[in-house]
This record gives C-alpha cells, sequence and structure tokens, in this order.
C-alpha cells in the first residue's frame, strides 16, 4: 500500500512517542532512531484511524525517501474507476426495492422519487454523522492504545471509559502514561470528549 508523505502520523517504541507530523517528517525521525538503536520495534500510526503503516527503512536516507516519493507517484496516477449516472452531478444510478405504499408516496411528493429519496437520505446522514465521528474516534483511539499502551497501568480501565465517552475518568486513568503518548491520544480522541486536562487531576 502507499501513502502520501503529509500524511499525519506518530511513531512510537513502546509507550514512548518518537516523533509526529507528516509522513515524511515521520520517516526522517525513524530512520535516524533506527541508525542508532536498529534492534527498537518502532511502528508508525496514521492519526485518523490508528493504522499501522509499513515503512522499508533499509539503505540510507535518501533510498529510503526514494520509496516514498515512488509510492506518491504511483498513487498519484491511478485513475479513478468509471461509473454510471450523471458524471457532472455526481449521481450515480442503482437499483432499490421498495413496497407498492412506499412508491405511491414517493410519487405524490414534489420533486419526484429521485430526489425525495436524496433529501431523506441526506437528512439520515446529518443526523448520524455525529454517532459516525464519534465511533471512527474511538476505534481509532482504541486500537492506538491496544498496540502501544496495552502493559501500561489503568489500561482496561482507560478502555471502558473511551467507549462510554467518559472524559474525566478518561483523562484520570491515563494521567500516569508518558507524555507523548498521552498528547497524542489526547489529539486523535477529540471527537470523543470535551479537551483533556490532566495537570489538574
Amino acid at each position: 500500500m502507499t501513502y502520501s508523505p503529509d500524511l499525519e502520523c506518530a511513531a512510537f517504541v513502546g509507550s514512548e512517542l518518537i516523533a509526529s507530523g507528516a509522513l515524511a517528517e515521520v520517516v526522517h525521525e525513524v530512520k535516524r532512531h533506527h541508525d542508532q538503536k536498529p534492534n527498537d520495534l518502532i511502528l508508525i500510526f496514521d492519526n485518523q484511524k490508528s493504522n499501522v503503516i509499513e515503512v522499508d527503512l533499509r539503505g540510507t536516507m535518501e533510498e529510503v525517501f526514494a520509496r516514498l516519493d515512488s509510492g506518491k507517484a504511483v498513487e498519484e496516477v491511478q485513475a479513478k474507476p468509471k461509473r454510471p449516472g450523471r458524471p457532472k452531478l455526481g449521481v450515480v444510478s442503482k437499483e432499490i426495492t421498495l413496497l407498492p405504499r412506499h412508491w405511491e408516496w414517493l410519487r405524490e411528493q414534489r420533486g419526484g422519487a429521485s430526489l425525495t429519496l436524496r433529501k431523506l437520505v441526506g437528512r439520515a446522514m446529518m443526523v448520524d454523522d455525529g454517532n459516525a465521528q464519534l465511533r471512527k474516534a474511538q476505534q481509532s483511539t482504541y486500537h492506538l492504545m491496544t498496540a502501544v499502551a496495552g502493559d501500561l497501568p489503568n489500561y482496561e480501565e482507560a478502555i471502558r471509559a473511551l467507549f462510554a465517552a467518559d472524559g474525566p475518568t478518561f483523562a484520570q486513568q491515563i494521567a500516569v502514561w508518558p507524555d507523548g503518548l498521552r498528547a497524542h491520544i489526547e489529539h486523535i480522541s477529540k471527537g470523543i470528549f470535551v479537551p483533556i486536562d490532566t495537570k489538574n487531576i
């Protein structure tokens, strides 16, 4: 898989944050750390989903970045698949199945069935958007914590507070964790809680 060098991410050795920022910057620091301590297991996570990003650190810094640049080029030249429908509007035509009374109601709506359905789906998406963003932030934080914080104190309590969206309890449970890790967790979990302030705990 290829990644953009501008992708925001963070790198850890165990629970210690060693770099964060754009992928190109993080890889630079990761490569330096790897050359100095080749036995350290370094994990790089993207900030959106906390998926692990695999980077080939073999060779010189220039060779590592050459592979990154090559990956970006491959990513950029991929053609977008063509879809049926009205391309200028981004409309895609697909079959749906409804009961007769549903079709009758749609026919009576101003603008016709298609416009009415788009409006209904749009409203539903707006209602669900908040919950979807919450779940994404929880899953991202959970993946990161599982990978790098599983052996830290209060881990299980912090996970429970995370999925309960209990900000004060969550902040209390991670207060003793390493500063860099805690700061990163605060960053990727900001869609779940109000900003975490552990200084006054």
